[in-house]
């Protein structure tokens, strides 16, 4: 059967986009990526990644660099402010039985493993380009660039995140960003040979988290019940920081206090959730990604069904009759698991910030990552 498209734009270069190139790339379709950061730069400290993430990054061919540069475990244990043990859950080894079930890396190092991936693949990467306008007809995209150029293409991907500004132009009526009633605190630290897996200490209004990313660093993150999302100066971020921590006498929390100072790379971001009603396409342009699904980070899956609707879309193209069918077909793949990894990361920050029912929040977590487990 001849291939559905013979080339293809990806707009934006994150995660989602990245992959999305590599995925098309390996089934020979030529394959643009445009990024508007002239230096591709990607912000923050670490990022926790669950077993179904490593699973795509099998697929995308990076898993053996990721375990090299990142740091793998198994389980998620979660103590109370003192460092009393609550309870355990479990990680299943989705991405084969050699692979730990969950693990950690640097934002920055995933970045770099992904673009160095898309380059090896064959992609044309332009940065510190972007489109600047777009027609559609029945047979391609005709897409004018923000450095004077035209080109034109079978499909467009719009991957541009969550203040996306090709879901302004494809789906003008789509919602808007959600804030969560939450913010998250990162920063960098030295790992202690104690600390191995990711660890969770739950406070009232607050929660503490500690991640190994590497052989030798950790990254903290703190989840931080803020009814009114106000601006945080960032001079104020460390002494913040550390003050919050000031309510946990666990002493693995004490002891990641003692160490932060002004080289921990200390960051603050209100946490905001979206999720957008099918359809995710018009004509031949389809959004994937935060664009159309930016989760909080309660699940710690944000990363992974973006990649995923990378690799789900691939594949439809692979074997669907028609563009559109292929696209339908990705979005009916892609809707219930994208819906409840949204709806359900956002649900268990209610809980955190209402003081809620803690059985509830346990029992959501672990059918969480039971479905997140299973096929794509």
């Amino acid at each position: 059967m001849a291939a559905l498209i013979q080339s293809a734009l990806v707009v934006g270069g994150g995660f989602s986009g990245m992959s999305a190139a590599i995925e098309l790339r390996k089934r020979g379709i030529a394959v643009d990526l445009v990024e508007i950061d002239p230096d591709w730069r990607n912000y923050g400290a670490g990022i926790s990644i669950g077993g179904p993430t490593l699973r795509a990054f099998r697929t995308l061919g990076i898993l053996e660099r990721f375990l090299e540069e990142g740091y793998a475990c198994d389980g998620l244990d979660i103590y109370s402010p003192d460092g009393t043990l609550l309870t355990q859950v479990p990680t299943p080894r989705v991405a084969g039985e050699e692979v730990p079930g969950s693990g950690a890396v640097m934002r920055p190092v995933l970045a770099k493993i992904l673009a160095d991936a898309t380059r090896a693949s064959g992609t044309d990467v332009r940065l510190g380009c972007t489109l600047s306008a777009l027609e559609q007809d029945a047979d391609g995209v005709t897409v004018d660039f923000t450095d004077g150029t035209r080109r034109r293409y079978d499909l467009l991907i719009g991957a541009d995140g969550l203040y996306s500004p090709m879901r302004e132009r494809l789906l003008p009526d789509a919602p808007r960003p959600r804030y969560s009633g939450q913010g998250v605190w990162r920063a960098v630290l030295p790992r202690p040979a104690s600390i191995t897996c990711t660890m969770l200490w739950v406070g009232d209004h607050l929660k503490v988290g500690l991640n190994p990313v590497s052989r030798d660093e950790m990254y903290l993150f703190v989840n931080e019940d803020r009814p009114v999302n106000d601006f945080v100066a960032p001079e104020q971020f460390l002494s913040r920081l550390k003050g919050l921590l000031d309510a946990f006498s666990a002493p693995d929390v004490r002891h990641a206090n003692e160490m932060l100072n002004e080289d921990s790379l200390v960051i603050f971001r209100p946490l905001e959730g979206l999720l957008v009603d099918r359809p995710w396409y018009r004509g031949r342009a389809v959004l994937i990604g935060d664009a159309v699904h930016a989760t909080t980070p309660h699940l710690a899956s944000g990363a992974c069904i973006g990649i995923e609707d990378a690799i789900v879309l691939a594949e439809e193209l692979d074997t669907a009759s028609s563009l559109a069918a292929a696209l339908d077909s990705f979005q009916q793949r892609r809707w219930e698991r994208c819906r409840m990894v949204v709806e359900n990361s956002m649900r268990l920050g209610e809980i955190e910030i209402n003081g809620g029912d803690k059985g509830e929040h346990m029992r959501i977590m672990h059918a969480s990552f039971a479905a997140l487990a299973q096929p794509i």
